[in-house]
């Protein structure tokens, strides 16, 4: 992985734990036998072309907001 490729796609970002499952994603679906959405990717490696498809916003993500759960109320029991 080129470092300058990491630290652009960061900056895109903005966290690095985001970075990475997005990296891993992409990496997954192109060894899979996914298309690259760059014209020429030369010899460059699978996760070099997740990188540059960040940097160059080829593709989006969403990251979901996290919903704060609640613990259920326990109903109460009648007495007999």
């Amino acid at each position: 992985m080129n470092s300058e490729f990491v630290r652009q796609a960061l900056e895109k970002v903005g966290n690095p734990y985001d970075l990475v499952n997005i990296v891993s994603s992409r990496v997954r679906q192109l060894n899979a036998g996914h298309r690259a959405l760059l014209a020429n990717t030369g010899q460059m490696g699978v996760a070099d072309i997740a990188l540059c498809e960040i940097i160059e916003e080829k593709m989006g993500w969403e990251i979901p907001d996290l919903i704060p759960l609640i613990r259920p109320i326990p109903k109460k029991r009648k007495k007999w």
